[in-house]
């Protein structure tokens, strides 16, 4: 546009120096020049549209970038979360499953306690009814007439509970004490003999943990149970195999 200006006026000069332009071609070419001011005014003001444009548009880019930086550290924010939330869920999980274990483990243990304990209570049973049998007949005088007996009469001994240790069981006066059955003491458990025995829960554990004896003396030479303890129940006792 600048070049058909330029243009215009040199024609437009020479014209009227030689002197044979014509008033209407002057008009004309007033025309065109005042045609390309405009042209070239509009081609300015479209090119300071479009230098906007393009800064507007790299603002806009910068934004988007920021923006979308920004969302992809707020996406590895929340991945991380949830990977961390994850695991200490499933660390929980294995938490739980462990104990379900040791639970299912006890319950076993109880279980079977509460089933040895239940045998030695019908044993003990038995063995009260033998001994009140037994008892009975002694106290029957030979013409058929019932003596009175002093003989006491054992009485049923509750299980050991896990609170407590059971007592010992004091020892009949010799000479009234009825026959009773013989404990092999490599054999028996901790609950039999706290029963049978009326030894207290940590000394049967103490016998069952220094097991086995190969004589009934070795209970006093290992320290396993006081020499008082022995002499109640050495003769109810035997380390046959």
């Amino acid at each position: 546009m600048k070049s058909v200006w330029m243009t215009g006026v040199a024609l437009i000069g020479a014209l009227s120096v030689a002197g044979c332009v014509s008033e209407r071609k002057y008009q004309e070419a007033l025309t065109e020049t005042e045609t390309a001011k405009t042209e070239l005014a509009t081609t300015r003001a479209q090119k300071s549209a479009l230098e906007q444009q393009v800064k507007t548009l790299k603002d806009l880019n910068v934004k988007f970038v920021n923006e979308a930086q920004a969302a992809h550290d707020e996406l590895e924010r929340i991945q991380y979360g949830r990977d961390k939330e994850r695991g200490s869920a499933e660390g929980r999980t294995k938490e739980l499953e462990d104990r379900i274990k040791q639970l299912a483990a006890q319950n076993r243990t109880l279980r079977q306690e509460y089933e040895d304990t239940k045998r030695h209570n019908e044993t003990l049973k038995s063995l009260v009814a033998r001994y009140q049998k037994e008892l009975k007949d002694q106290s029957r005088s030979p013409g058929g007439s019932l003596a009175p007996s002093t003989t006491p009469v054992p009485a049923p001994i509750p299980a050991p509970s896990a609170q407590a240790p059971a007592p010992s069981m004091p020892r009949p006066p010799v000479g009234s004490q009825p026959p009773a059955a013989v404990t092999n003491v490599n054999r028996a458990s901790s609950s039999e003999m706290v029963l049978l025995l009326g030894l207290s829960k940590d000394m049967a554990d103490r016998i069952v943990s220094n097991r086995p004896y190969k004589v009934k003396g070795e209970l006093v030479a290992k320290n396993v149970v006081p020499k008082e303890t022995f002499d109640m129940i050495k003769d109810r006792i035997s380390v046959s195999p």
